[in-house]
Formats: structure tokens, sequence, C-alpha cells
């Protein structure tokens, strides 16, 4: 210490000496980091709009009962095939089947009414016909004086009664002929009745939903009760997929469709745009669309009801230059950026979009940023139209060298 206290100047040029070292032995340390590159390639660039939905099938209809009572019998189950005409269920008929007897009674006893009535114009007719025939005598004789006034009027009054006779036994064929028309529409409502007690399946498909079993009762006063669901034709379905509103300005009808459902997590099927449903769909702040997709299922995988992860192709271009998006975004580290050009990139009419991208320089942490033009843009790769080469490296991200992940970059 005393020896430092007497030679300032000199321990002071050897602090900074061994500061200089010091100083010297660190910064030429290797960097924990290093700068992905990827090659701009010749491939196909996709733009998709994501969205999910729901399966159904292209035609499913309801079957319900159009009379009340018990069901007695059930005759398929979940999964069951059936064909138009088929016997699904059936309700107790026992109401009904006396409804038919009551009705075909009525009509019996309308008939015989209308007999009756046919048989008193018979009379009638006849009586008439006398009492005409009495009364031209009468008539005859009252002129020649044989017969009074009285007697003349007493047979002029028997004619009457006759014909009023004859027009009633006419009212009550006319009023029979009615009863009769009533009573055997009530039999055919009857007889409709007990017909429907019997539940057809009013098309062939798939049994995908059964609501009774025996024992269970309907009551179809105010509304049909739904007792089976029936998928017309599975071979072909439709996924409703709900599309955002910002996106749905890119969809079409007619453009190709991927999706995945979590039952095949590794296959990808294939559908096609079908239909742009114009009512839109609020929940909350969030507004979307419902898009139709049609949906070949021949092979029968696809279940009603499965969830699909949607993606809609709404632009595609085969062999472009293209880069990963992430070569668009991504900035090195700001020590390594040096001193660029000012930005200028803008949207030129007719023109791709321009923009930036880094490339690898001389040494690798001193890259270059140049300028490209963009064209179609789609979830991972984006399309090169100028300032690129098939070939040329760009970067993508940093990696860290420690193992840890603390030198993850854009």
């Amino acid at each position: 210490m005393a020896w430092v206290k007497r030679h300032p100047i000199i321990t002071g040029v050897l602090a900074l000496i061994v500061l200089a070292i010091f100083v010297a032995i660190f910064s030429s340390g290797e960097r924990d980091y290093e700068y992905v590159e990827e090659e701009a390639s010749l491939g196909e660039v996709s733009r998709v709009v994501s969205a999910s939905g729901t399966l159904r099938a292209l035609n499913t209809i309801n079957v319900g009962a159009e009379v009340s009572g018990q069901i007695t019998q059930v005759y398929v189950d979940f999964n069951s095939p059936v064909t138009a005409g088929q016997l699904l269920a059936e309700i107790d008929a026992t109401r009904p089947r006396a409804r038919v007897t009551q009705a075909r009674a009525q009509v019996d006893l309308a008939r015989a009414s209308l007999a009756q009535a046919q048989a008193s114009i018979a009379r009638s007719r006849t009586d008439v016909d006398v009492q005409t025939r009495e009364f031209e005598r009468r008539k005859d004789l009252a002129q020649k004086g044989f017969v009074s006034t009285a007697g003349l009027d007493q047979a002029e009054n028997a004619l009457v009664a006759a014909k009023a006779n004859l027009s009633s036994a006419q009212a009550q064929a006319q009023s029979a002929r009615a009863q009769i028309a009533q009573s055997m529409a009530e039999l055919e409502s009857a007889r409709l009745d007990l017909s429907r007690t019997r539940i057809i399946a009013p098309t062939s498909g798939v049994v995908i939903d059964k609501l009774v079993e025996p024992g269970t009762t309907v009551a179809a006063n105010f509304q049909t009760p739904n007792l089976f669901t029936i998928a017309a034709d599975t071979s072909r379905m439709q996924v409703e997929a709900s599309v955002d509103e910002a996106d749905i300005g890119q969809v079409r009808e007619g453009q190709t469709v991927r999706f995945t459902v979590d039952s095949y997590p590794d296959a990808d099927f294939e559908a096609s745009v079908q239909q742009i449903r114009q009512s839109a769909t609020q929940s909350g702040n969030a507004v979307s669309y419902l898009v139709i997709l049609d949906v070949d299922n021949s092979d029968g995988r696809l279940l009603t009801g499965m969830t699909a992860n949607v993606e809609i192709i709404t632009g595609t271009k085969a062999n472009v230059l293209r880069v990963p998006v992430a070569a668009t975004r991504f900035l090195p580290r700001e020590e390594d950026r040096g001193e660029q050009p000012e930005d200028e990139a803008e949207e030129k009419p007719g023109e791709g979009k321009q923009t930036y991208v880094w490339v690898p320089g001389d040494d690798p942490y001193t890259p270059r940023r140049i300028a490209v033009e963009t064209g179609l843009e789609g979830e991972d790769y984006i399309e090169i139209t100028g300032g690129l080469e098939p070939g040329q490296n760009v970067l993508v991200r940093s990696r860290s060298l420690r193992g840890d992940g603390s030198g993850e970059g854009s």
C-alpha cells in the first residue's frame, strides 16, 4: 500500500491495463444465440380462413305421432337402417278402434233411416195418386150435382195432405243422405286415427335418434311429439361452419375446404362451400355467418354431431417463390441491425406489396435487410414476386445456444 501511495501515476496506468485485459477477455467470448435461416423455395402458397363447425346429415326427418296414447311396441333402435313404409312403433289402438266401430254403426243407422224414408216416399206417392183420382171423381160428380161442396172440399184436403206427406218423406230421405255423408266422414277420420297408431318410416335412411320406449305416453293434443329422427342419406353430409365477419368477405361458393375431426386426428377430409347464409349470428360483440359445406361421406366414417375444424382455401398459387411468413416479421437483435435504409415500403397500384426480410451477411451476426415484393400471403408461407432468388436464405428467428430458451428472439 505504501508503494501505491508513493507511485500514484504508475498505479493508475497498471489499473487501466488490467481493466483493458478483463474487457478484452470477456468481450471476446462466444455469443449465446444464433440466427435460424430458411431457404426461399418454389412451392404452393394457400390462403385459408379458419372456422369451426358441426357435421349434420344432409336430410334429417323428425318422425312424430299425430295421435295420443301409450307406446306398446318399438321395432327399431339407434343406428337401425330403415326403408320407406317400414313399421317403427305402435301406439295403443283401443280407443281409435272403438271410434271406428262407433262410426261404422252411425253409418249403418243413417243408411237404415234412408231406407225408411225411401219406403215412406213410395207410400206417399201411392197415396197422392189415389187422392188425386178421388178428387177428380168427386169434382166431376159435384159438377153434376151428385156431390156436395163439403164432400169436394174433403177430397181436396186429403189430396193436399198426401202431397205434404210425400214432401216430408222426401225431406227425411235427404236428411238421411246427409247423415250418411257425415257418418262416412267420421268413419274415415276414425280409420285415419287408427292407422296413425302405426308409426311408419316416411323415407329410407338410418335412425340417428330414438326418444321413446314401450310404455311411454305421448300427447299430441297441442303439438306433434317427436319420436324418432331419421337421416335420409348419410353418404353425403354437410358442415355448418361459423365464419367470423372479418373473414366472410373472402369466402365464395365452390371454394375447396379442408377439415379434421377429433375422432380421426391424422385424417384430412375435403369439402366444398355450398352456401353462405346471409343472416348474421351475434354472440356478445362477435358477429359471424353460417357457411354450409358439402361433404362426401361414402365411407361412412363421419357421424352427425362431430365437431369439424375447418380451413376454407380462399386463394392458392402453385410453383411460386415463397418464404415463411415469419421472415417478413422477424427483426434481429438491436445490436446486430446496424444502420439500415429508411423504410419505404408501400403498396403501389398494380404491383405487389413491398416489405423487408433479413438475409445473412458475411458475418452471421451482421445480417442485411433487403426489400422484397410480396403477393399472396398464406398461413405459413408468403409469395415473393421480387427481390429474392430461389435458394437464397432468409432469417426467420433466433435460437439460444444455452439450451434454456432464453436466447429465443423474434
